[in-house]
């Protein structure tokens, strides 16, 4: 009779407990977990809405970068947090849509472990190559391949790079070998040593050191040219009609974390992202923002997966 009493009990008290934890929340520091190196676009934009984010809060916000993997390490080490809400996920389009098109066996399952909390921005990619490089255009890039009868070396830091990547050498007939790298920053560094003949890189991320003269853009991923670099063509203005695609990134929590704290989480995001300060961030950068709930983000993520399908079929990319 005891037992029973006890039992019925603790049933009575989990509810209230997490009751109490959702009114109470966030109760301690709130951490967003990046799968990329410290000074990437993506960990920029971490700290810069952190930081806003928790005075809506009340609670410190850390940034904890995670890179390699294609975005597993970041992901393990939210799996692996309690499901509280006080451990975030800046996730970008390639754990958490291309991998599950690149890869036949994922150790995660991106939208049954996980639930966008919301949309941060999307961008295009760009392909760059060093200032001193003697590659001005796209065309000029993939007929020194041909023409010297060698392949070229294109750096990527994730499955979403690397994918665009194959996509570029499909669609202009070169060989290309790819060079992994755990983020940006890394293999920027050897564009710049001339140890690459080009990089699969957020144009945002590239942004400084284009306007610092030390790499060059040949072209963008997006369907307009940049206003801010009407110089710079698209892939589709350089005879590829069909090359349009995007970068984006988006906060994600373990899909178990009580609904109440997701959506305390998610209106907040929706007034950080109107601030002043995250305005005047926000136009730093070539990318649109993207205010998207927890609703809308998990529609558009759905939609990604199902384009990047297309993207790996056009690039003859079989799930490995």
């Amino acid at each position: 009779m005891k037992k029973l009493l006890l039992t019925a009990g603790l049933a009575l008290l989990t509810p209230l407990a997490i009751a109490k934890g959702a009114a109470d929340f966030p109760s301690k520091p709130i951490r967003i977990v990046v799968p990329f190196t410290a000074g990437s676009g993506s960990d920029t934009g971490a700290r810069v809405y952190g930081e806003i984010l928790s005075r809506f809060l009340g609670q410190p916000v850390v940034v904890e970068n995670k890179p390699g993997g294609s975005g597993l390490i970041a992901i393990q080490t939210v799996k692996a947090a309690e499901p509280d809400g006080h451990t975030i996920m800046l996730a970008s389009n390639s754990p958490m849509t291309v991998n599950t098109v690149v890869f036949k066996k994922l150790a995660y399952d991106p939208v049954k472990e996980f639930r966008p909390v919301s949309g941060l921005g999307r961008g295009p990619l760009a392909f760059v190559v060093n200032a001193d490089s003697p590659y001005k255009t796209i065309h000029d890039l993939a007929e020194a391949a041909r023409t010297g009868k060698r392949s070229l070396t294109v750096g990527n830091y994730s499955a979403g790079y690397h994918l665009v990547a194959a996509w570029f050498g499909t669609v202009t007939g070169a060989e290309v070998t790819h060079v992994p790298y755990k983020g940006g920053a890394q293999m920027m560094n050897d564009l710049i040593g001339g140890q690459l003949d080009t990089g699969a890189i957020d144009f945002g991320g590239a942004l400084p050191l284009i306007k610092e003269g030390r790499l060059r853009a040949l072209a963008i991923t997006s369907g307009e040219r940049h206003p801010d670099f009407p110089d710079v063509p698209t892939m589709k203005e350089s005879g590829f009609p069909e090359f349009e695609t995007y970068v984006w990134t988006s906060l994600f929590v373990r899909a178990e974390t009580p609904d109440d704290i997701t959506e305390k989480l998610a209106d907040a995001m929706q007034k950080v992202l109107e601030t002043d300060e995250a305005k005047a961030y926000q136009a730093t950068i070539p990318s649109t923002v993207m205010r998207f709930g927890p609703d809308q983000m998990r529609k558009f993520q759905l939609a990604e997966i199902e384009r990047f399908r297309s993207v790996a079929k056009a690039a003859g990319i079989d799930p490995q």
